[in-house]
């Protein structure tokens, strides 16, 4: 099965896909309803963390795809599917709405994971935008001192994003 036949399969029966996205800001929003000023402390804080993982890698994903959609296949707006590329995107939004109203990010485990994780993530596409649009004959008329600071720029992005998700 690839990407494209699961994520057909998703949009086709979508009951399993929205249960499991309107179960995350409930489930924020009833932890927040009975840990009120309590999301610091160990049993709330783990369960905000794993909500905002349960959020936010199905989210970063659809954001993910949705800038390879763009930028790499230049598809149109219209075509976007609601159920894997719309509603990841504001079910994480909204679930880390939510958390942050009971508790800091600074405060929840792994939560500087997910900063390194969308560095890496835009540091590979941004060299992967880069070398679509440089051609070989681009390089020519570039200096050869600015491609090499365009490649060290993103190398040193992608080593901090990197150093950031395993520290």
């Amino acid at each position: 099965m690839t990407l494209g036949e699961f994520l057909d399969f998703c949009s086709n029966d979508p009951s399993l896909i929205l249960f499991y996205f309107l179960c995350l800001p409930l489930t924020a929003f009833l932890a927040a309803l009975f840990g009120k000023g309590e999301g610091h402390i160990s049993p709330w804080k783990y369960l905000y963390a794993v909500l905002m993982y349960l959020a936010c890698v199905p989210g970063i994903f659809a954001i993910t795809l949705n800038v390879y959609t763009f930028l790499f296949e230049r598809k149109s707006i219209m075509d976007l599917n609601i159920y894997s590329q719309i509603l990841p995107v504001i079910i994480m939004i909204l679930t880390l709405a939510i958390i942050r109203k009971n508790v800091r990010f600074e405060q929840i485990p792994g939560f500087d994971k997910l900063g390194g994780l969308l560095i890496v993530i835009g540091g590979v596409i941004t060299a992967m935008w880069f070398l679509d649009k440089t051609h070989i004959v681009v390089f020519s008329y570039m200096p050869v001192y600015m491609v090499f600071v365009i490649l060290i720029v993103m190398f040193i992005l992608v080593r901090f994003g990197v150093k950031k998700l395993f520290a």
